[in-house]
């Protein structure tokens, strides 16, 4: 599958303009840690562009491992050819599926999926929404605060950073610069609208 058949695909099955943005934050952390591996940056971004292309049609509240999210859009990848390995990561990033990270690839995604969009619940209430400005020392305040993006779930962020083997700092400041230079078509930076 090629980016492109993988963003149409993200797009036939997603209308929600911020869980595009969250899918093409993921493919952007995805592709910096493929290059900082030496490992395929297309097919580490394809992962994270369709993590989540499911999530809006089968959001799956009750955690089934075999229906929902995400277990339904792998079906359809497998269905179009997407290799095994690339299906397993997506269906492992999911905790209650069952499915062990035990790739670099899985652990890569569970690590940066929810990240991702704690990064940019950041970026969006500091007055440059903006990346450019966003200090590792900020988002380890922000995460303590429980009422702050309570969606995201912090202890899967550290869980995410332990299986990488990367300190939780270290897996920060390198997200935050993968986010960077998309932030543009995050909606965030000089795209953003002003608040107010």
């Amino acid at each position: 599958m090629t980016r492109a058949e993988a963003l149409q695909l993200m797009q036939e099955h997603t209308k929600s303009a911020s869980l595009r943005q969250h899918m093409l934050a993921v493919e952007a952390a995805m592709r910096a840690y493929a290059q900082r591996h030496g490992e395929d940056t297309e097919a580490w971004g394809i992962v994270g562009l369709l993590h989540d292309f499911d999530y809006e049609k089968f959001p799956n509240p009750e955690h089934s491992p075999t229906e929902g999210h995400p277990a339904w859009g792998v079906r359809l990848l497998r269905e179009r050819g997407v290799p095994e390995t690339m299906c397993r990561a997506i269906l492992g990033h999911g905790n209650y599926t069952g499915v062990p990270r035990d790739t670099p690839l899985a652990k890569t995604l569970f690590a940066v999926d929810e990240l991702c969009g704690f990064l940019v619940a950041c970026a969006l209430v500091r007055p440059s929404r903006s990346f450019a400005d966003l200090e590792v020392s900020s988002v380890k305040k922000k995460l303590k605060d429980k009422a702050f993006a309570k969606g995201v779930n912090r202890d899967e962020v550290r869980q995410g950073a332990e299986e990488l083997g990367v300190p939780l700092e270290e897996h920060i400041a390198f997200v935050i610069q993968a986010l960077r230079p998309v932030e543009g078509a995050l909606g965030l930076g000089a795209a953003a609208a002003p608040v107010g």
